[in-house]
């Protein structure tokens, strides 16, 4: 029985490019939550969201929309300026999310985007988007964090500030529709080890993509800028295992991967040219899936996860 119908995961994981076009065609009752023009920006969250947050912020600033930070919410900067704070919290009970938030509170402008309107995240922060339509039974978070992105490159798109070579959101969906169902490579599910690879805003979702596989797969997987793996991940690549690179792959490095013996996959090795980075995160997720059926895992039940961090019960 293939992924896509034999888990929680695996249906969520397919809804994305219908759940795409909601996030976008809500922009004008969530906006109020979003960065203004100019405005200096900490973008924080936690696993998942803490990686959305990294894409996000290199799409702001190369657009030309304001400089813009990401932060783990744990590791926020105490004391250093900004106009505005941006939390993404699935959940809306993550404990460094709200403790964040309520530190915060009257002294800076602070937004969030949440799944769950009925959560202590509404409260904490001044103004709130919600996404109730991307929320998710699994544990497991996916089309969530991509339908955060999915909004937030909406709302650059409409202020005319996505960079150049990022594609318009329709495109991306319709991207994403061809990669829900486009075959997964038997030599990539039946690998043994994943490197994900990343340049400027899909950095952050090679560092989602590894997590998805030791979430649901409890794979060996890991995670570099592109420009990175010469200076030591390579020595990892070889036979049996996957170099997995979002976007463009920077020039020489697919010779390196093949000089090494790993698998490459990417623009340049047979990908389907200008499929957008955000559903290319779609493969990986289903990647995720079939790894962990095919090791006997249940995606729905990792190991030694929770749908949300609370740390001290007060959610």
């Amino acid at each position: 029985m293939s992924a896509i119908r034999s888990s929680r995961t695996s249906a969520e994981i397919a809804s994305q490019p219908a759940v795409w076009r909601q996030a976008a065609s809500s922009l004008s009752r969530q906006a109020h939550a979003l960065p203004r023009r100019g405005e200096r920006v900490a973008v924080v969250g936690c696993g998942t969201s803490w990686f959305m947050a990294q894409s996000y912020a290199v799409l702001r600033e190369t657009g030309g929309h304001g400089e813009t930070d990401a932060f783990a919410a744990s590791e926020f900067p105490a004391g250093r300026h900004y106009d505005r704070v941006l939390a993404i919290t699935r959940s809306g009970t993550t404990t460094e999310v709200l403790d964040l938030l309520h530190r915060l509170k009257g002294t800076v402008a602070t937004g969030a985007v949440t799944a769950d309107p009925d959560t202590p995240v509404m409260r904490a922060a001044d103004a709130v988007a919600v996404l109730d339509f991307a929320d998710e039974e699994s544990v497991v978070q996916t089309r969530f964090a991509t339908a955060n992105l999915a909004l937030l490159r909406a709302h650059l798109e409409a202020e005319d500030a996505l960079p150049a070579g990022v594609l318009p959101l329709d495109a991306a969906v319709r991207d994403a529709e061809r990669a829900v169902v486009e075959p997964l490579d038997a030599a990539v599910v039946g690998a043994e080890q994943f490197t994900f690879l990343g340049t400027g805003w899909t950095c952050g979702l090679a560092l989602e993509a590894a997590l998805k596989m030791r979430e649901a797969a409890g794979a060996w997987t890991e995670a570099y800028p592109a420009m990175e793996y010469r200076h030591g991940p390579i020595s990892i690549t070889g036979p049996g295992r996957v170099t997995w690179a979002f976007g463009r792959l920077p020039e020489g490095l697919a010779d390196d991967v093949a000089r090494v013996g790993g698998t490459l996959v990417a623009d340049s090795a047979g990908k389907p040219a200008g499929l957008d980075p955000l559903a290319d995160l779609i493969r990986a997720q289903r990647l995720a899936v079939a790894c962990a059926e095919a090791r006997g895992h249940d995606p729905d039940r990792p190991r030694n996860l929770t749908r949300s961090v609370v740390l001290d019960g007060r959610a």
